[in-house]
């Protein structure tokens, strides 16, 4: 690796950016970014995968290319959290869990056995930092951004899974990442759309939001991203954490004693591109005390980053040694992690894609591969029967009609999954007499009536719901509400516990977080008698 004092100020500068790109192969803007502005860092997103072997070959010809152009090895990062946020979720992948439902489980040996398989998965497609896990306490119920990604709650239990992720990954070569600094648990608003604040006063920030940092800083997390949010009772002035030099250095570096590298959110996330430009922000980050500055989309905005802040110390705003600085801790991580692949790929059986009609069955059958096994056992330890008014187990001598929500546009918290099983499609491998109906997440009323039409003289009927917002959208809302009018409802909100605190109490009420093909697939077992779950809720329906 080429001696710090080598490089030149461009290279420098190159080294403190971390950029996506929107191809499947080495395209102009990554090439450009690497050959021309020695970036030091690229994340990956769904748009840059077709498989895994394909992401495989992607990680070695960006490396090379860095390589030929005499660049510092890459950083090659990803967000793959588990659960609900995954990028890679291809076959040879495997999808764990998500955060809130390991908190279900409460027990963070599952936590850590999740990490270890995923950190070897990453660092065999050639992936050196996972941007997870997720640290913030979610004690918010209308909180539109973290949600499920939170292990729940309660702080302590959130620092003690934190801590078991970060284990796991960096057990396997690979950097975890704390995210998002303060915290982001209690807030209402989408930093990806708009500002933030959480008001609380200091104490309170103690007790909850930093507590789960404090514990990843003690088990020597390599990295923490910041939040785009404004705290108050350590920032007076009204700007976001990210670009808070009391945040950062004074709290994070010299209060907390973090030694890792400072990552940011995504700079054109509009609480940051809107009020300051991705410019200016990049250069307020740097001086705040980041290491890595998160540009994630745009060449224009990734090009104007780098020329900003070279320009900043050229003209003395910043100090070259905060430069060197934290491109001293950029190279020390990379000697440490950068290029440590293991011999060979872990490729668990994925699970085949079925289209549903008037419902095809699938294999539902207890898994024998080892890492299926796992996901089988720490589904059946998470999904949360929060009541049940004697509607569960299903009786097999009456027919099921389920309603089943499909994600079908991507948002900036929601991702449509390459590969799918409905509620519908698993049930009838146990129970013959299985309908389904299919629905958006955003049903309409048309549709409500024909659901009613069709429901009518049906004995079992079975609701999913999912939620990757705040709140239950209005046409689900108004679905729910109608056929409890007719019908004894089993409810299953099949991503946001909070689902019930919007509709009336329904017969029977099941939160399984996530709606991974494992999970539904234990699901049904549940539902059918098969499975006694244990899961408790992480977070209090209020």
């Amino acid at each position: 690796m080429k001696p710090l004092n080598d490089l030149t100020l461009g290279q420098k500068v190159g080294q403190l950016l971390m950029c996506g790109f929107h191809s499947q192969h080495a395209d102009e803007q990554i090439t450009r970014l690497i050959r021309d502005y020695h970036v030091g860092g690229v994340i990956y997103f769904r748009r840059n995968v077709e498989s895994v072997d394909q992401l495989t070959r992607l990680s070695a010809e960006l490396q090379d290319m860095a390589a030929e152009a005499g660049a510092l090895p890459l950083m090659i990062s990803v967000d793959q959290e588990g659960g609900m946020v995954a990028r890679i979720d291809q076959e040879g992948m495997t999808q764990v869990p998500g955060n809130m439902a390991l908190g279900a489980t409460g027990n963070a040996e599952y936590t850590l056995e999740c990490a270890q398989i995923l950190g070897r998965e990453l660092k065999n497609i050639g992936i050196d930092m996972n941007l997870a896990p997720v640290v913030d306490v979610n004690n918010n119920p209308l909180n539109p951004v973290i949600g499920v990604r939170s292990y729940g709650e309660h702080a302590e239990s959130v620092a003690a899974h934190g801590v078991a992720a970060i284990t796991g990954y960096q057990s396997q070569g690979i950097a975890a990442t704390a995210k998002h600094f303060p915290g982001h648990g209690d807030t209402a608003v989408d930093s990806h759309l708009g500002m933030v604040t959480v008001p609380h006063d200091r104490n309170r920030l103690e007790q909850m939001e930093l507590l789960p940092f404090r514990k990843a800083i003690e088990a020597g997390v390599d990295a923490i991203m910041t939040a785009h949010v404004m705290f108050p009772s350590i920032e007076p002035e009204p700007i976001p954490a990210t670009l808070s030099h009391k945040v950062l250095t004074g709290l994070l570096r010299e209060e907390m004693g973090f030694e890792g590298i400072i990552i940011t959110d995504c700079l054109e996330m509009h609480a940051i591109s809107k009020p300051y430009g991705v410019a200016e922000a990049a250069v307020r980050a740097v001086e705040a005390g980041a290491d890595l500055i998160l540009v994630s989309h745009t060449l224009q905005d990734q090009v104007v980053a780098l020329e900003a802040i070279v320009e900043a110390v050229r003209t003395g705003r910043i100090s070259e040694e905060v430069i060197h600085q934290a491109v001293e801790r950029i190279m020390t991580w990379k000697r440490k992690r950068c290029g440590q692949q293991n011999d060979h790929l872990v490729s668990p059986k994925a699970s085949e894609t079925v289209e549903a009609t008037d419902v095809e069955p699938v294999n539902c059958t207890k898994p024998t591969e080892p890492n299926e096994l796992t996901l089988f056992k720490i589904a059946s330890s998470s999904i949360t029967i929060v009541h049940n008014d004697g509607l569960l187990p299903l009786d097999p001598e009456k027919g099921v009609y389920v309603i089943w929500p499909e994600v079908v546009q991507r948002t900036e918290v929601d991702e449509p999954w390459s590969h799918t099983e409905s509620l519908g499609m698993a049930l009838s491998q146990l129970r013959g007499r299985v309908r389904e109906h299919k629905i958006t997440t955003q049903p309409t009323y048309d549709e409500t009536d024909r659901i009613l039409a069709d429901v009518s003289d049906s004995e079992q009927v079975i609701v999913c719901t999912y939620t990757s917002a705040g709140h239950l959208p209005k046409g689900q809302q108004f679905l729910v509400e109608k056929l409890s009018k007719n019908h004894s409802l089993i409810v299953i909100a099949l991503r946001n516990p909070y689902d019930l605190l919007e509709i009336s109490r329904p017969g029977s009420y099941v939160c399984t977080y996530e709606n991974t093909p494992a999970v539904v697939r234990v699901l049904s077992h549940v539902l059918t008698g098969g499975l006694q779950p244990t899961g408790s809720l992480p977070v209090r329906l209020r």
